[in-house]
């Protein structure tokens, strides 16, 4: 293939522009706040589970405490009854008396079983809403610290999207000036060689792979016409000859 001097020279500057597009697509692939925000993602689904768990067992406490609370005010109604019954002289019988004397007696201790229980479950309680409003806060300080890490991301995003931008669009230019058929080379060769499809020969030694050319070689490179264009026998790079060649 044939390609004049200085269209095999601007292949070099279509290549350093592709180095650069390569360069910032791994650094926005590479940008600290992926693995912040992922670790900070998992923190929040493990906070938000705990979250959950320790408003649910809030929840069970309350209904209990309720019904709790419901069963001490039945045995209370039900005592002030038997109380009012004794008070009020109807019952005369006194084995009738003793029996409501009994059952008086009976709901008390039950009265105050059922009153140990509400305290009980209302210390539960307690404890669930104080680990409730700890992980609440829990989950707001480190969503904070991911919405902070997701703006720096999202600025990063921006100013490398508008620097790649930039620089494709001068690729765009520059790879319109060169010759159809030998940028169709260089990008198979790009696609093969990991992204490098054109190299500078600098003091007889290809910048591709970086290995010297040997006797042999540097004779064909110097016999070639200027506007051959030459591969790097080691690399198969297309291999650029400028003034400091070393030829």
């Amino acid at each position: 293939m044939n390609a004049a001097p200085a269209d095999q020279i601007r292949l070099l500057d279509v290549q350093a522009l592709d180095v650069r597009l390569s360069q910032l697509a791994h650094r926005r692939k590479s940008l600290p706040e992926h693995a912040e925000i992922e670790s900070l993602t998992k923190d929040l689904t493990q906070l938000r589970d705990l979250l959950v768990a320790a408003q649910t067992e809030e929840s069970d406490c309350a209904r209990e405490q309720t019904k709790a609370e419901q069963d001490v005010d039945q045995v209370r109604q039900r005592s002030a009854r038997d109380q009012q019954r004794l008070d009020s002289g109807a019952v005369t019988s006194p084995k009738d008396l003793e029996n409501l004397q009994k059952e008086i007696a009976s709901l008390a201790k039950r009265q105050g079983d059922l009153e140990d229980v509400v305290l009980e479950v209302m210390e539960r309680r307690e404890s669930a809403q104080e680990r409730v409003a700890e992980l609440t806060g829990r989950v707001a300080s480190v969503q904070a610290k991911a919405d902070d890490a997701t703006a720096r991301r999202d600025a990063a995003f921006e100013e490398l999207d508008g620097e790649s931008a930039s620089v494709a669009k001068e690729r765009e230019v520059v790879a319109g000036t060169i010759p159809a058929d030998l940028l169709k080379l260089y990008e198979k060769l790009r696609e093969q060689q990991g992204g490098v499809g054109a190299a500078r020969l600098y003091q007889r030694r290809c910048e591709g792979c970086h290995i010297e050319l040997n006797i042999t070689e540097l004779n064909e490179v110097r016999a070639a016409a200027a506007d051959t264009v030459v591969r790097c026998e080691n690399c198969r790079r297309i291999l650029v000859r400028t003034s400091e060649s070393g030829l």
